[in-house]
């Protein structure tokens, strides 16, 4: 597939910036430069003309038609694949149930309170029967009581590497130029990063698709080490043990830590961001004052302009 289209200075200078890392050292003639992403080699020229090539060339050039779009409108891209976009990811998705994999997902980013829980896996084609005899399958799916049942089990025999972000450390850290994907973003790459290093001998890695591989990386520019050879699935849960066992993993430790949180409080926390959340967050404060809100809740959510009203 090749998409193509012409860009303005100022985009020019931010997909230079941007692929900075990834240039090769040889480029085609009146070529400000060349770079290979993955399976995507992306050719931007002196005319302003940006070329993106290979079966992902979809996905990497959307971010940047978006930005093009921003200050001109009328933008004419160019693709040589006349398919849907949704046509070509069946086609070309690759099925990565039944190999060695090494899969991550998060849990808590939806939950008004509570911490979130990001979770890599690592699992062997080998021990796919063993998974599949527990019931493995998406947490979203699974209820908390079999959870908290088939986990402890999973995690005596399968390799796994968890982080766990604090609603004190979320509103540390999120402001206009951290959102929640970035921040998403750096916990998958921490966990990753820490995999993969230990367990080379894997067939793929998979994150479930939460941000276009383009944007992805770019939340991770300024980032020192950066795994990239990730496959990015969507409802990857779905398709691939390891996502699955991520997912599980990173629920069981959500549902302990919310628990302690819960018994620390002496109040019982629901889970989510519903109405029965702003009435609970009006008793903590009223308990213990609005600056608990900063250990315990995610202060950019719409809840806390809601508990704010209920008790003004």
């Amino acid at each position: 597939m090749t998409i193509s289209f012409k860009v303005s200075d100022s985009t020019k200078e931010k997909l230079n910036d941007f692929y900075q890392d990834l240039k090769r050292e040889k480029t085609p003639a009146y070529a400000v430069f060349q770079a290979q992403d993955g399976d995507t080699v992306v050719t931007l020229y002196e005319s302003g003309k940006v070329v993106f090539q290979g079966k992902d060339a979809d996905l990497a050039s959307d971010f940047w038609v978006a930005t093009e779009k921003m200050v001109n409108k009328n933008l004419d891209v160019n693709n040589s694949d006349k398919k849907k976009k949704d046509d070509k990811k069946v086609t070309n998705e690759p099925n990565v149930y039944n190999f060695t994999t090494i899969g991550s997902d998060e849990v808590g980013t939806g939950d008004y309170f509570g911490p979130i829980v990001v979770t890599g896996a690592y699992v062997r084609k080998e021990d796919i029967p063993f998974l599949e005899s527990l019931g493995v399958t998406d947490s979203k799916k699974v209820d908390d009581h079999k959870i908290l049942e088939i986990v402890p089990q999973i995690i005596k025999k399968i390799p796994y590497a968890s982080f766990v972000l604090s609603n004190k450390e979320y509103n540390a850290k999120y402001n206009e130029n951290m959102n929640m994907n970035k921040i998403k973003a750096i916990l998958h790459n921490k966990v990753l990063v820490d995999l993969t290093e230990k367990y080379r001998d894997t067939d793929y890695v998979v994150v479930d698709e939460f941000a276009k591989s383009f944007i992805y990386f770019n939340y991770l520019r300024n980032t020192p080490k950066v795994y990239r050879n990730i496959t990015f699935l969507t409802k990857a849960e779905t398709k691939c043990l390891s996502v699955a066992c991520a997912s599980l993993i990173s629920r069981y430790i959500f549902i302990k830590e919310f628990d302690k949180l819960s018994q620390s409080l002496g109040i019982y926390l629901p889970k989510g961001a519903s109405t029965s959340v702003d009435e609970v967050g009006v008793q903590i404060v009223k308990k213990y004052g609005f600056e608990k809100l900063t250990e315990i809740a995610k202060l950019n959510f719409k809840n806390t302009e809601k508990i704010k009203s209920l008790i003004n």
